[in-house]
């Protein structure tokens, strides 16, 4: 009998498979185009859970086109966020950095204020403007430490310097950066579910019941020679709190009215604050914090869906 051969299990694409560093991940900005002529290029969100939505499909050359259909949607919390601290960059480098006045109390927990108070009118010899922003997730009831993270704006450097002036110590809320119908793209961290074996890990093949050394492990760890153990071999570890990026979301609805049947959402409560209704599921568990961009690679069969909420379920 021929030795049994199968496709290696475990992608290594995503390596090494341990804890993200921090909850909001990083983002290449340069990369990004938007439709906007103005405002920033991503937003935090709070994950509040998923409900069902009873739409119209509106998509041309849909099978269901004209008929009322349930889809899945996530709830997004988005309370308002506001500019820490404005960045200039020089050849892809921070130059100089101004921090804002007026901050909340909460940021003194996180942040130490090293960078002093400066002019913006006085920095001269830059390439590129970014903002650091916060959000004010006090207002929403889920927690009081507010989530950072470095946002690009939309536009040339007189745009963004413009934009910077006009909303420095102004609250900037999640209508103004995205719009019904637009796809978007949300990176998160997934659940985390701590030290896994292989089999859960990485899908491995259980061995026969008849194995002396266990059943939930590899065959083998490597050759003899060379005497080494790869990190190509499937073995327990950390599974979970991996950054994922989820692409082309349609948004369904985004609200600033209080909606009766976002309430007692489990594991979260209610929702405060502006919200957004994402068609499908998104990574992470309730109240877990995400960074909404714009579509990096918007496809055309999604960009020609079109949905027109009815009632949520």
């Amino acid at each position: 009998m021929a030795q049994p051969n199968t496709p290696r299990s475990g992608s290594l694409q995503f390596w090494p498979r341990k804890r993200a560093s921090k909850f909001l991940p990083s983002v290449n900005w340069n990369t990004l185009n938007t439709n906007s002529t103005k405002g920033l290029k991503g937003f935090i969100a709070y994950k509040a859970g998923m409900v069902s939505g009873f739409v119209m499909d509106n998509t041309p050359d849909s099978m269901t086109k004209g008929k009322k259909i349930i889809i899945p949607m996530t709830v997004l919390e988005c309370p308002k966020v506001k500019i820490f601290s404005v960045r200039f960059y020089k050849n892809g480098k921070v130059m100089n950095e101004v921090v804002s006045k007026n901050l909340d109390k909460e940021l003194k927990k996180i942040v130490k204020f090293g960078k002093k108070e400066g002019n913006i009118e006085h920095v001269k010899d830059y390439d590129d403007i970014r903002v650091i922003i916060y959000s004010l997730v006090k207002t929403t009831g889920i927690k009081k430490t507010p989530d950072l993270s470095e946002v690009a704006i939309v536009g040339n450097l007189d745009e963004k310097l413009n934009f910077v002036k006009n909303n420095l110590h102004k609250e900037i809320s999640v209508s103004e950066v995205f719009e019904k119908g637009k796809l978007i793209d949300v990176r998160g961290l997934t659940k985390g579910k701590g030290l896994q074996g292989p089999v859960k890990r990485f899908g491995i093949t259980l061995k026969s019941h008849k194995s002396e050394k266990g059943q939930r492990r590899p065959g083998s760890l490597g050759p003899w020679h060379p005497l080494r153990v790869t990190y190509m071999i499937p073995m327990a570890g950390q599974m979970g709190m991996f950054t994922r990026v989820v692409y082309n979301n349609e948004i369904i609805e985004v609200g600033s009215e209080r909606n009766s049947l976002l309430k007692n959402i489990k594991n979260f409560g209610d929702i405060k604050t502006e919200y957004m209704l994402v068609r499908g599921s998104l990574p992470g568990v309730p109240k877990r914090q995400l960074l909404l961009t714009p579509s990096f690679r918007a496809t055309k069969k999604q960009a020609k869906k079109s949905f027109q909420l009815l009632e949520i379920r």
